[in-house]
């Protein structure tokens, strides 16, 4: 359980360790093993929120509590998307200490800072998807020092950008292939085929108006009367770019989800009869399973 590969070092480092503190006399917000052993087990590739973090083994329970691989993958699915908006470099590392901590004696729980900075950094994003920061990511849980996980953010590349200002509207901000829109899909509530009639600013949101045919790709929770009738917002939309919402003669691939009395636009892709990935996607949902974010982000 001592071995740790090289590579690691590359995306967290360094590990503070400050003799200041004395491991009691933090009260750490999870005790994983709870009585249980804990054991060493490979990342498995299906993992896809931390197959490629930089080191293979993770340790089980881990440190949200998850007894099992099969848990950890359900609940870790759910935020893969936000880790591919880049809203901060630390997004993974912070993520997968606490999903698939590294396989050491002692588990290390991140650094507050750390926590601090992807919160403040990716909040807008998930904001635009309709979700709060969820309560059992509170950065108070967090140690300030003793022993705990760390990351270098300090690139100039890094400090030119403005955190949590995304130069795309997140919804918008997607590439087409199949992995992606399936993720998507598994964010949202419900997926429809449409145009869009014509596009509105609603405070510092941008309503979005849809033509009358709407042909249903995934309706969820959504029904068939309120499908005739739904309109959509692109949350914080106002000022950041959509190229999506400027060519209103194209068909869309529109995902979204209920927020309170509103419907949130999650996710939109243009409807390209001749993409293969747009295909092998719309042909995988019938069969795909995948949890939603309402699973995690509580």
């Amino acid at each position: 359980m001592k071995n740790l590969l090289p590579k690691l070092w590359i995306f967290i480092a360094p590990v503070v360790f400050l003799s200041s503190l004395n491991a009691t006399e933090y009260e750490y917000p999870w005790v994983p093993n709870n009585g249980k052993n804990l054991q060493c087990m490979d990342i498995p590739e299906d993992l896809r929120l931390c197959f490629n973090v930089g080191y293979q083994q993770m340790l089980l329970p881990n440190l949200l509590d998850h007894e099992t691989i099969a848990e950890v993958k359900q609940q870790a699915v759910s935020w893969v998307p936000l880790v591919h908006k880049a809203c901060h470099p630390g997004t993974q590392v912070f993520l997968c200490s606490l999903f698939a901590p590294v396989c050491l004696d002692t588990p290390i729980y991140p650094c507050r800072w750390l926590c601090e900075a992807v919160r403040d950094s990716c909040t807008p994003i998930m904001q635009a998807f309709g979700f709060p920061w969820p309560e059992m990511l509170n950065c108070d849980k967090f140690p300030l020092s003793d022993v705990c996980l760390s990351m270098n953010t300090t690139s100039s590349d890094d400090a030119d950008k403005s955190p949590g200002v995304p130069s795309v509207c997140p919804p918008c901000d997607n590439e087409m292939n199949t992995d992606g829109i399936l993720e998507h899909m598994c964010a949202s509530e419900f997926a429809i085929k449409t145009k869009i009639k014509e596009v509105k600013t609603d405070n510092l949101d941008r309503k979005v108006i849809l033509q009358k045919k709407r042909k249903p790709v995934k309706l969820g929770t959504l029904k068939k009367q309120d499908l005739k009738k739904l309109v959509l917002y692109l949350k914080n939309g106002a000022g950041c770019p959509c190229q999506q919402l400027e060519n209103l003669g194209s068909n869309y691939l529109i995902m979204g989800r209920s927020v309170g009395k509103q419907y949130i636009l999650t996710s939109i892709h243009k409807w390209d009869k001749s993409s293969t990935e747009l295909k092998k996607a719309i042909k995988k949902l019938k069969s795909h399973k995948c949890s939603t974010f309402e699973t995690m982000f509580k």
